[in-house]
């Protein structure tokens, strides 16, 4: 089958193919800076949903973030399919390749309680968060997406910033945790060994996404990453300040610790799946692993943004994704975490390979142990990001 090429990430930039399915995890986190924005409520931004008589809808995504042909890349199967069922044309745009960048695009228009142009948008959990803050999206229809409900994996169910899962739907999905290369060095099971094992030290590095390494720390240090005190997030900063200080940890990366990990120049390192499972093709000695205080789940969601004028035909659309047969084909395109329940067994026609690959299908064990980052209001959004950013040298 195709191996896609890799989109800009939502949470840094991952590249490559699937591994072995004896990785064990994960991968993904990018941090938001605090943006200033006018505040909109529901009764004071209305949208008028004109679905019942415009069939169309205008999505906005990330690059290589939908199938397409392999024999004629014009053509989007699962998206096509969608179309001839429903009857509603979709104009598809990829047209987002950074949270921030995009946030910036559109903030002027959405602050002022003006239309986009868009009725479906994807972004990382992260910025839906700060979107739902801001009243910037509208609530969705919990009876036109039955689907939701029924198939939605439970580790993604009531999530701080959207309990009820009723505006915010994720799209696909993912884990961040450690990585080492066995090549030069022993098994790697902690973030406190990672932290503090003597034959690391100077050949550690950790991401520089606030959310994917502080809630792996906070995790180690037995906090609840999805729901934490001011107090615990600087008793988990003391930590990383202290591995910093004494040299344990060479520096903080995006995605370009990835080369390092695979010549052995580095030989650990918090990472992202992405990365590490295309090293893993190269040399099965390039490992990942889920530690067992918990390993980061984030995920990228579809919002509906306020004075879009087909939230009935984007419903529809979502519902459609969470039909297992729809999100297997997805999946095997795309090839992160599929967010349905159901998929799995779907795959097993398409790939029989992929239904067995913990990128795509973590076992429960793994979703057990993953917990999404706390959502941030305003001031706790720039204090964290502050005090992290001073402790990585940024």
């Amino acid at each position: 089958m195709r191996t896609p090429l890799r989109p800009l990430s939502r949470r840094g930039l991952l590249t490559g193919t699937l591994g072995s399915a004896a990785l064990l995890a994960a991968g993904g986190g990018l941090a938001g800076c605090g943006t200033k924005g006018a505040q909109q409520t529901e009764a004071g931004c209305v949208s008028e949903d004109l679905s019942g008589a415009e069939k169309k809808l205008a999505f906005s995504n990330w690059p290589q973030y939908m199938d397409v042909d392999e024999k004629d890349e014009s053509k989007r199967p699962s998206l096509d399919e969608f179309v001839a069922r429903s009857g509603i044309q979709v104009t598809y745009t990829e047209d987002i390749n950074d949270n921030n960048e995009f946030f910036g695009k559109v903030q002027n228009q959405l602050a002022g309680c003006r239309s986009i142009d868009r009725d479906i948008i994807v972004l990382s959990d992260w910025m839906a968060a700060r979107m739902i803050r801001l009243g910037w999206v509208q609530e969705l229809d919990a009876a036109k997406i039955p689907n939701v409900r029924a198939n939605l994996l439970p580790s993604l169910l009531n999530r701080s910033f959207d309990a009820e899962n009723r505006i915010s739907i994720p799209w696909q999905s993912g884990l961040a945790g450690l990585a080492y290369n066995g090549s030069v060095t022993g098994e790697l099971r902690t973030v406190d060994e990672l932290l503090t094992r003597p034959d690391l030290k100077g050949r550690v590095t950790a991401l520089s996404e606030m959310r994917d390494t502080m809630g792996l720390l906070l995790g180690a240090n037995g906090h609840d990453p999805s729901n934490f005190t001011a107090a615990q997030f600087d008793d988990a900063l003391h930590k990383l300040k202290r591995a910093v200080d004494s040299g344990q940890i060479r520096r903080f990366t995006g995605n370009d610790y990835a080369p390092e990990l695979a010549r052995g120049d580095i030989a650990a390192c918090i990472g992202w799946s992405g990365d590490v499972i295309q090293l893993s093709a190269a040399n099965d000695k390039v490992r990942f692993v889920a530690p067992e205080s918990g390993v980061m789940l984030y995920s990228d969601d579809m919002v509906v943004p306020n004075k879009a004028t087909h939230r009935g035909n984007a419903e529809a659309l979502i519902n459609y994704y969470y039909e297992p047969a729809v999100a297997a084909k997805l999946a095997a395109y795309v090839n992160y975490i599929c967010p349905v329940q159901g998929a799995q067994a779907e795959m097993e026609k398409i790939d029989p390979e992929l239904a067995t690959n913990p990128l795509i299908f973590p076992d429960d064990a793994l979703l057990a142990k993953s917990t999404v980052f706390m959502a941030l209001d305003e001031k706790q959004e720039k204090e964290y990001e502050g005090k992290f950013q001073q402790v990585i040298g940024a």
